[in-house]
């Protein structure tokens, strides 16, 4: 008798924690869904300030010349002012391996020729969850000689992203601090900004990692960098007004923490293989357009503000389309915001 009680009891327990939880949830889906709505403003669209993630196969020596000029009749298109091309990663111990970016010069030489306008920086990172430890002082050494290295093939800065940098991270922001030695263009990619009170923690304890920073650090690594980008997708959002929403969020909240002087990019997901069920239908260049074009219009206007799409090896037609009706050359489109 005392054990069916018991077992009730914990069934009870068990039925309340669910309920709280699914009513989280909803209320979570609620506020999204509410940041998706309304018109945004005609001039609310790209002006000329966006940038573009690049695979590895343009330093490695997979491309050519000839590959250059393809790429540059599609960004001439286009509103991109920044590259960033992939031309790690760091070894376990910070080294950069100047095997892994044998064509870079080329590289750089070719766009100069081809598409001068665009600024070139080296997209360097590593994993540093059971990986390379950016609080080894001899590991961060390591990182800034690589990049010293790099540097000396001529491109016009360094772009870092390192997964997954826990929220308050100082070692991080020592390494952002040391590397304006070398470079004086600097970006990092960052994770999404926690939208609402209680989510970083919360994340945290199911992923064992932070998804989120608070807005206090990513104040703090803004004030040392002169670009960033936030990874917007992987928002586990599973509908396209969810995720419209959710970036409407993150960008609003970004343009209030980022200051006019720097470049404020919003990760759009081109590519296809997200890993859940409902991400590729959820998440789309369209929707990041959409939600940026949102946030934009509520906070006012901004010159360096603009997507940054992820990645060239990815897209597809159907995603250059998308950034090119919805946020270059804005088209409004019926029941885009359904």
């Amino acid at each position: 008798m005392i054990a069916r009680t018991v077992i009730r009891r914990g069934l009870r327990l068990l039925a309340l924690a669910l309920a709280i939880v699914v009513a989280l949830v909803g209320l979570l889906a609620a506020a999204l869904r509410l940041q998706f709505t309304g018109a945004p403003a005609a001039w609310a669209k790209s002006t000329g300030n966006d940038a573009l993630w690049l695979g590895h196969a343009w330093v490695d020596g997979r491309r050519t010349e000839r590959d250059v000029e393809q790429l540059a009749v599609r960004l001439r298109a286009t509103g991109v002012k920044d590259v960033y091309v992939h031309s790690g990663p760091f070894e376990w111990d910070g080294r950069l391996d100047p095997a892994k970016y044998p064509n870079a010069g080329n590289f750089v030489k070719w766009m100069r020729k081809h598409l001068p306008a665009i600024r070139i920086s080296a997209w360097l990172g590593q994993s540093v969850k059971n990986g390379l430890d950016l609080d080894d002082p001899r590991s961060r050494a390591n990182v800034l000689s690589g990049v010293a290295a790099i540097m000396r093939q001529g491109y016009d800065g360094i772009h870092y992203n390192f997964e997954p940098i826990g929220d308050g991270d100082t070692e991080f922001l020592d390494l952002l601090e040391r590397t304006r030695q070398h470079t004086k263009l600097l970006s990092t990619s960052s994770p999404q900004i926690e939208p609402y009170p209680g989510l970083r923690l919360t994340a945290r304890a199911v992923l064992s990692h932070d998804k989120y920073w608070s807005q206090g650090y990513f104040k703090q690594v803004v004030d040392r960098v002169d670009q960033v980008a936030i990874m917007t997708y992987d928002s586990f959002t599973w509908s396209q007004s969810l995720y419209g929403g959710y970036v409407v969020r993150q960008a609003g909240l970004a343009l209030d923490l980022v200051p006019e002087t720097k470049a404020l990019y919003i990760g759009a997901p081109a590519y296809h293989d997200h890993g859940l069920p409902w991400g590729d239908a959820a998440e789309s260049v369209a929707m990041a357009a959409e939600g940026a074009r949102l946030a934009l219009s509520d906070h006012g206007r901004r010159e360096r503000f603009g997507l940054a799409l992820y990645v060239d090896f990815a897209a597809t037609e159907e995603d250059w389309r998308e950034y090119t009706t919805r946020w270059l050359n804005w088209i409004p489109a019926v029941g885009a915001l359904i």
